[in-house]
């Protein structure tokens, strides 16, 4: 990975981590508005990057604990508290296989960091669907949406996602440029680590998705990820996940949720 990337990404970091701090809690947020009172444009349309295609997972930060399950107990660089701490000594993954909830470690507070392929499409002209085939689960990005809906809670929860531009560009007819953030609520408890380190139901998900090409032609994804959680979390839990773009989907290999 280049310099230029990783600078990025350690600015990208230190922002989430000053507005977890200095900002209140996360409120839903709105596709941006048309020029001079029209309408705002499709969010597929106004795309400040364009994510779409297949990435793989590089595993730059936390590989011992993204590559192989640890054991019950482990939560170093985790902000548990004490009842987190606590929820995180009663993993028991054969209790989850029996109870239907092998996917707990795959909801949207920790799929980006589990290894494996992403395939990114449009679903409409305001949704943008990521695909992964590590639990082989979806995630659906809603453009415009107000505020999420009173069904069920799911294991990705509910996305609602907005682009942010770069200055610069705008009215001198080159592209705008910028980044994807996602705020996803609704999710079903599961664990932000496969050794069952919990998040719970009241859960906050905020993403930031960085898009970079190299010198060389080489397409990279960050995501940077901060989950906030009232009930298990001491502070917000921060992450900075890297994948890159593949030429096409021959490596494709969907898998199911494994709870070990």
């Amino acid at each position: 990975m280049s310099h230029g990337i990783l600078e990025k990404r350690t600015a990208r970091l230190f922002a989430v981590i000053v507005a977890a701090f200095l900002i209140p809690a996360p409120v839903p947020i709105h596709t941006q508005r048309g020029g001079r009172g029209g309408p705002a444009p499709p969010a597929r349309e106004a795309a400040a990057a364009d994510l779409t295609g297949d990435w793989v997972s590089v595993i730059t930060e936390d590989w011992k604990l993204r590559m192989v399950t640890p054991k019950k107990g482990v939560s170093e660089t985790l902000p548990l508290n004490a009842e987190g701490r606590r929820m995180a000594d009663t993993w028991d993954p054969a209790r989850d296989e029996a109870s239907g909830e092998q996917c707990r470690s795959y909801g949207a507070a920790a799929i980006m960091r589990v290894p494996g392929r992403l395939h990114i499409t449009w679903q409409d002209a305001n949704t943008l669907r990521i695909d992964t085939d590590a639990g082989t689960q979806t995630r659906l990005f809603h453009f415009g949406a107000a505020a999420a809906p009173t069904g069920e809670p799911a294991w990705q929860g509910y996305s609602v996602a907005q682009w942010e531009y770069a200055p610069g560009a705008r009215g001198s007819g080159q592209p705008r440029m910028g980044s994807l953030k996602a705020v996803t609520t609704n999710m079903r408890p599961g664990y932000v680590r496969k050794n069952g380190a919990p998040y719970s139901k009241n859960a906050v998900v905020t993403e930031y998705y960085d898009h970079n090409t190299l010198p060389n032609g080489d397409q990279w994804l960050t995501v940077t990820t901060r989950v906030e959680d009232p009930v298990y979390f001491s502070r917000p839990y921060l992450t900075s996940s890297d994948f890159k773009k593949l030429p096409d989907a021959s490596g494709w290999n969907p898998t199911p949720c494994l709870a070990r």
